[in-house]
């Protein structure tokens, strides 16, 4: 069963997810979760895990980003006493730690280069091989890689291998940023004020409509995790009581306030001198490439268009994704 206080929704956008994570958690198939950051991708790599016949076995979760690059190698397959200066003893890495489970790669994009290889050999073939040791052993590792990044632009960039990346990409999931499902934001607000006044024994918190219209209007760039810190801080602040508008934070204000004026003035205001239409739509698509990493279905998305008519003007300005 999903955690009811940190990962539900009703949008279309995240039940589409929430249905793909169920079909793939009882297989072992590697799993590549994508999304901005916020948006949940450790939950749901969680939720694949409590629904896959691993369940029982270990979780290992390891921050990529984190790991320094002198050390990652040994951290993630172990070290033989004497490998290198401090080798004292002789050391089990995560992956040896996750063995029969799973283990969660968190920021794979930030794995240092170096070591990509040896991944890549544990993901074809199930090689550890820890540092100093001649010797080979076999592990059953299931492994979930999240990244907030787009992976093909660092493969052409050379910071990702692209074997990696193809062996990493067997069952991709994308998280929606809530900007995208706010069907889901009154539900997730009230379980979050809940969750709080449960945790500290204080009365609900309650959201007035005016608040909600403001909370429905931001673009929540921190997304889920925002979203959450937004309600512990008004549930403690504002205990009992409703959340009016002078009560949110400021920057929430002012971008619903700027979003008004737009649509009251309209979306754009022809420049009495007028404008080069075609340079303008090819700047814009540059741009909302740019915004979604290259994402090419979101990026359609943030400009109104189907992806197949997005596809067409890229070609058509043989703009280069």
């Amino acid at each position: 069963m999903v955690d009811q206080e940190q990962f539900l929704g009703e949008s279309p956008e995240f039940m589409a997810v929430l249905r793909a994570a169920g079909l793939v958690a009882p297989t072992d198939a590697t799993v590549l979760v994508s999304g901005e950051s916020g948006t949940g991708k450790e939950l749901l790599s969680k939720y694949i895990h409590r629904h896959s016949r691993r369940s029982g076995e270990p979780w290992i979760t390891i921050n990529c980003a984190a790991l320094p690059e002198t050390l990652a190698e040994s951290e993630l397959f172990g070290h033989a006493k004497g490998a290198f200066t401090g080798a004292t003893i002789h050391k089990k890495g995560w992956v040896q730690a996750a063995d029969g489970g799973t283990l969660f790669l968190d920021e794979i994009s930030e794995l240092p280069i170096s070591i990509q290889a040896k991944l890549l050999r544990l993901l074809e073939s199930g090689d550890c091989q820890g540092v100093g040791h001649s010797r080979i052993s076999k592990v059953d590792v299931r492994i979930i890689a999240a990244t907030n990044k787009y992976l093909p632009d660092l493969v052409k960039k050379g910071l990702f291998r692209e074997d990696l990346y193809y062996r990493l990409n067997i069952v991709p999931l994308e998280l929606p940023p809530l900007r995208e499902r706010l069907l889901d934001l009154p539900l997730l607000t009230k379980t979050f004020l809940e969750t709080v006044a449960n945790k500290n024994s204080s009365p609900l918190t309650s959201i007035s409509k005016s608040t909600m219209a403001v909370l429905n209007s931001y673009s929540w760039p921190g997304n889920i995790r925002e979203l959450r810190n937004f309600c512990e801080r008004v549930a403690i602040l504002h205990a009992g009581g409703e959340v009016k508008v002078e009560n949110i934070p400021w920057e929430m204000r002012q971008e619903s306030n700027a979003d008004a004026n737009q649509t009251m003035g309209g979306l754009f205001t022809l420049p009495n001198e007028g404008l080069d239409f075609l340079q303008m739509e090819r700047d814009l698509i540059g741009q909302a490439l740019q915004r979604t990493n290259g994402n090419k279905s979101r990026a359609a998305r943030l400009l109104g268009f189907s992806r197949d008519t997005f596809l067409y003007r890229i070609k058509k300005f043989s703009i280069l994704s």
